[in-house]
């Protein structure tokens, strides 16, 4: 499966803004998704997840209650809604797909990546 992310961009702070990941090859919905983030200067990590049929999502604790993990399996994608963003929010922010139940936090479970898309959050 092929990942695009878009929906980036430079916003202030206590802004929203909403990520997209279109998939393109067979069976999108047999896949859970990912978003992780690498900040400047730091190691890319976990944001949120959710399942196949998107009954479940899972979340980092510094954007519970923030951002917003759903799923379109119609159209082949997955969003992540950002709420109330701050400066720590800023970095590039990747979709992923792994095929593996579990570990949703994990990046090394995740076998397919988007390109990226760089959300700025300035002060």
């Amino acid at each position: 499966v092929q990942l695009q992310a878009s929906g980036g961009g430079l916003v202030q702070a206590g802004d929203s803004l909403r990520l997209s990941c279109a998939a393109s090859g067979p069976a999108f919905s047999t896949y859970r998704m990912g978003w992780f983030r690498q900040a400047p200067g730091k190691a890319r990590a976990f944001v949120a997840a959710i399942s196949r049929n998107g009954g479940s999502a899972f979340y980092a604790d510094s954007v519970k209650g923030r951002f917003t993990i759903s799923r379109d399996n119609a159209k082949n994608t997955v969003y992540l809604q950002m709420n109330s963003l701050n400066p720590e929010d800023t970095a590039v922010y990747y979709c992923a797909a792994t095929p593996i139940i579990g570990s949703y936090y994990d990046q090394r479970r995740y076998d397919y990546w988007g390109q990226g898309t760089e959300v700025t959050v300035s002060s």
